[in-house]
């Protein structure tokens, strides 16, 4: 797919951390987060991004919209690589990428009523003001459900499902292009995570919107996304359509993944369990070639010497299935 093509198209994105090391902060190290991370995304689609605590979905979620600079690498949003805006220019931009945090509360002012929340995006970016501005707000709260009562409550009056819906209307307000979701569900029990992936289909469809999902739970993934990234230590280990990713997972980390899914009968994803030996290594040393070696049960040594790139597989459908083995 040509840059043009795509609303979103990430090249080789990396983030690295600096971290002091000793009493005297005399030496130091870098945290690798992310390590040359490529996708693209179409005008309506939503990408999942899944893996382990500590794989670098959030990392690089915020990434792509700048809320912390990448070290390397471009971001194309609509053909222009944002990585080289100004900050003016990154002001403009804001309106058609938003974010929806893990942490519904967290994420909330709690000195500032719902409508103050929801009327904030308008204010910033000078979008409307008075009666015309509050009925604004009172359309925001009727897209996720809300009361018009909720105007003058504040953050800590709602449960965290309600909370959630907040942030998806501030999130939306502006009718933005691209909303990456970062676990929006994870903090949720489980009948409410329903409700809310419901609620985001429903306003994706509505608005034409492209959502980046992130989360760690396969099945909720399998859910919304169209195609589905396989994450690993700051690495893409797999990369296609969800249908192919959960029929015909081609990386054992994905397989791995797909086996640990709960299931109250035979196995969906595959009969055998697959058990994970071992812990994630640490980003600030990651393994030699394959990141993924130390915990793989078809490893070799050339998976120690060399690094699997990310190729293509071969189409059964009209997506690509790419993934970074040297065994798959």
């Amino acid at each position: 797919m040509k840059q043009s093509e795509a609303l979103l198209s990430v090249n080789n994105l990396t983030k690295h951390f600096p971290v002091a090391q000793g009493f005297l902060r005399r030496g130091s190290s870098i945290v690798q987060a992310v390590n040359g991370v490529s996708l693209e995304l179409k005008k309506g689609e939503t990408l999942g991004l899944v893996g382990e605590s500590g794989c670098g979905k959030s990392t690089l979620g915020r990434s792509i919209l700048r809320l912390i600079e990448p070290t390397a690498g471009s971001v194309f949003f609509r053909g222009e690589d944002i990585t080289k805006a100004t900050p003016s220019r990154m002001r403009t931009l804001r309106r058609e990428m938003q974010i929806v945090f893990q942490d519904p509360f967290s994420s909330l002012n709690p000195r500032m009523s719902v409508g103050e929340i929801l009327a904030e995006p308008f204010l910033i970016h000078r979008a409307g003001n008075g009666d015309a501005l509050k009925s604004k707000v009172f359309e925001l709260l009727s897209d996720v459900g809300l009361p018009q009562e909720s105007f003058h409550r504040y953050p800590h009056e709602f449960s965290g499902g309600q909370r959630q819906r907040i942030g998806i209307a501030r999130a939306i307000a502006l009718r933005p292009q691209l909303i990456v979701l970062d676990e929006p569900v994870s903090a949720l029990d489980v009948s409410i995570q329903s409700q809310i992936l419901n609620l985001l289909c429903d306003l994706r469809d509505r608005f034409s919107l492209s959502y980046i999902f992130i989360a760690h739970d396969l099945a909720v993934i399998e859910h919304i996304s169209d195609r589905v990234g396989v994450m690993y230590l700051g690495h893409m280990m797999e990369l296609t359509s969800a249908d192919q990713l959960y029929e015909n997972a081609r990386h054992p980390y994905t397989k791995a993944l797909l086996s640990a899914i709960p299931q109250p009968g035979p196995g969906k994803y595959g009969q055998a369990r697959q058990i994970l030996s071992g812990d994630v290594p640490s980003p600030v040393n990651p393994p030699s070639g394959c990141v993924f070696r130390t915990r793989c049960p078809i490893a070799t040594e050339l998976c120690a010497r060399e690094k699997p790139a990310l190729v293509e597989a071969g189409r059964s459908t009209t997506t690509p299935h790419f993934f970074a083995c040297h065994h798959a």
